[in-house]
């Protein structure tokens, strides 16, 4: 029975490469100046033409590469905050994390952030400020004392911290110039709007170095799913555990959005999905859904792209994905 399940999760995991791959190649090839499948190798192999070259390695790839890094790191970020906070409802972007970091990023970009070098390398710093700070606050107002950390009341002063940041972003920006306000507008609609090579470079310390972390503390996580006091009686440290986990959780988010914009849902539907494929231990599935993660990030990027007469931002796709997935769960756990 055991080898079964482990040979049925197996299988599942390798289904979801296949599609994830699939799902690349889609991205790469989608569009009128996408580079066909068959041209994909002789390109890389440096046997392409000029404008093959330019759109597969200066356009496409670098996109790509934000993509399927931002979408591992929110899957990770999602699934670490629902174990943690045990909330199915759990999400970066629900909770208020995602508006954390954009309303530091909006302050970072209006007043400093055309005269500072490397800006595009200070951003996830900038947004992991502005997030942490955030979470502090809403883990405040959601632990009660004598029971610890409350579920719903963390994901409704989530949702109310989310409501007032975002309300203070817009009152920034209502007198910014025109060039200011469309940026801002841009990371609100998650516009991915840090395609290139440079924010590839400023977003992959943080993926590299946080995710096999997570990775090699799976037993961790196993142990803070279980109830608080098999947890203690186990020998973990609640309190110690939980912030370590929550602090990587919003380093993840903050980096992802920095660049990418206000992406909300890709960290609460992944987790879900992949503990559905590949039982509930994070070590079968946090690899799982870090493939979701990414490949729905550029799943949803694609499709926004492909529009036959404009371009949709991929956080109003993923939202208009997520929301309806968001509202059947809020049934179900009603």
């Amino acid at each position: 029975m055991h080898n079964a399940k482990k040979r049925r999760t197996l299988r599942g995991i390798l289904l979801l490469a296949a599609l994830f791959v699939a799902v690349l190649l889609a991205a790469l090839s989608a569009g009128a100046s996408g580079v066909t499948i068959d041209r994909l190798l002789p390109v890389l192999a440096g046997n392409g033409t000029f404008k093959e070259s330019f759109i597969l390695l200066e356009v496409r790839l670098p996109r790509l590469t934000v993509l399927v890094l931002a979408g591992i790191a929110l899957a990770v970020s999602g699934s670490i905050l629902q174990t943690v906070t045990r909330n199915d409802l759990a999400d970066p972007g629900i909770i208020g994390i995602h508006s954390g970091a954009g309303f530091a990023i909006t302050v970072f970009y209006l007043f400093a952030g055309g005269d500072i070098p490397y800006y595009a390398y200070l951003l996830p710093a900038v947004g992991f400020a502005g997030a942490i700070v955030t979470a502090a606050f809403i883990y405040l107002f959601s632990v009660e004392k004598g029971r610890g950390l409350r579920p719903m009341r963390l994901l409704l002063v989530g949702i109310g911290f989310a409501s007032a940041l975002s309300g203070g972003m817009m009152l920034l920006i209502s007198g910014a110039e025109r060039r200011e306000a469309a940026f801002v507008a841009q990371w609100l609609a998650g516009s991915v709007w840090g395609a290139d090579w440079p924010f590839v470079l400023a977003l992959l310390p943080w993926i590299v170095v946080l995710v096999p972390f997570v990775l090699y503390r799976s037993n961790m996580l196993n142990i803070l799913a279980l109830s608080e006091s098999s947890a203690i009686g186990l020998g973990l440290k609640l309190s110690r555990s939980r912030m370590i986990l929550i602090a990587i959780a919003v380093a993840l988010a903050a980096a992802a959005v920095s660049v990418t914009g206000y992406i909300a849902f890709i960290g609460l539907m992944a987790p879900h999905i992949a503990r559905t494929i590949a039982g509930p231990r994070h070590q079968h599935y946090l690899p799982a859904a870090m493939l979701i993660g990414a490949g729905l990030l550029v799943a949803a990027d694609t499709i926004g792209h492909s529009m036959p007469a404009f371009t949709v931002p991929a956080g109003i796709i993923a939202a208009l994905i997520g929301a309806p997935y968001f509202l059947y769960l809020m049934r179900k756990s009603g």
